[in-house]
């Protein structure tokens, strides 16, 4: 799919963005890689492991999606495009409103906008399980970014040859940066010997780099445009995470922070209607519809099939089937954290 391609991926030194770039190189031959962010050290570092001079079809782009002109300057020849930039830290969201807004709201919309003006082939957008039913700042603009991705098919019409739009959202992924393994992992580094809980019922799904990463080049596979693809993902307990982390330490409840939830959604209950049940993954298909001739989202191009869920169903992080234990959890800590 992406071989002799050109594929732009925006937050591109992002712990996602990185991934994605490892595994593209790893399994494709893109005709140009771009990696397009607005940290140059990052970008400087990225370099020294993907350089030019091994990999020649990479490139990269200093700029912020806030900056159009920009966006549509990198977006020229693209054919595929990964919407990864945000502003994803809760609690300085909470603070920091309008930064959050501007990045995740108004970055989203010059996407889109570039991707129209260009004839960028496919485009998907990141999203979180914070944005289903949100209760914080960051989650509500996820949701608006979401719907800024689905109502874009809006404006190319039916044709499915032109620009098409789409979004991954998936839980938190695990060791990325800000999240609460490596958190953990510096405290304990500093010899703290009570870690701090928020709760001690909270849950949290639980996802790697490289399944994310997977899951949204799948996604470009079975995408029509307009739908939202959930992948079935483990979840965990917070308290199950501190006693694989740290066995012989304590732990302490601190209390929810701003705009956290004890349990996190994936698919709310007002989205059931519109959820289609696959193998491993769930589809919502788009409340709006832009086609000429609407198409059949419970089948796909890679040949799964996926049938309606009930009307009372929802994907929460406390109701999941799969929950991993302390030693699993172990596991999946020493596999992605060196």
């Amino acid at each position: 799919m992406f071989n002799n391609k050109s594929i732009l991926i925006t937050g591109g030194t992002g712990s996602f963005g990185s991934k994605f770039v490892e595994q593209v190189l790893k399994n494709f031959k893109p005709k140009r890689l771009i990696i397009f962010s607005r940290d140059e050290l990052k970008q400087s570092l990225m370099a020294q492991k993907f350089s030019k001079e091994k990999y020649g079809c990479i490139r990269y782009f200093i700029g912020d999606v806030r900056d159009l002109s920009r966006l549509t300057q990198a977006m020229k020849g693209v054919d595929y495009v990964v919407h990864a930039a945000a502003l994803k830290q809760v609690i300085l969201a909470e603070y920091n409103p309008m930064e959050c807004v501007k990045t995740n709201i108004g970055g989203a919309e010059n996407v889109v906008k570039a991707a129209i003006d260009t004839n960028v082939f496919r485009v998907i957008g990141l999203s979180s399980d914070k944005a289903s039913d949100p209760i914080n700042l960051y989650g509500a603009t996820k949701l608006t970014a979401e719907k800024i991705f689905i109502s874009a098919n809006n404006i190319v019409g039916g044709d499915p040859n032109r620009t098409r739009f789409s979004v991954a959202r998936y839980g938190n992924v695990v060791g990325s940066r800000g999240s609460v393994v490596p958190i953990f992992k510096e405290l304990l580094d500093q010899g703290v010997k009570e870690l701090p809980i928020t709760d001690e019922k909270m849950t949290r799904f639980c996802i790697t780099l490289d399944q994310a990463v997977d899951f949204v080049i799948k996604s470009f596979g079975r995408m029509v445009g307009g739908e939202m693809f959930i992948p079935k993902i483990p979840s965990i307990k917070i308290i199950d995470l501190a006693k694989a982390m740290a066995p012989k330490s304590n732990y302490r409840v601190i209390g929810i922070r701003p705009g956290e939830k004890i349990h996190e959604k994936m698919c709310s209950i007002h989205e059931a209607r519109l959820t289609l049940d696959f193998e491993d993954y769930y589809v919502i298909e788009p409340a709006i519809n832009f086609w000429d001739h609407s198409p059949d989202y419970s089948k796909n191009a890679l040949h799964e099939t996926g049938k309606p869920v009930s009307e009372e169903f929802e994907y929460r992080s406390d109701n999941n089937e799969n929950f991993l234990n302390v030693e699993q959890i172990k596991n999946l800590i020493a596999s992605q954290i060196r």
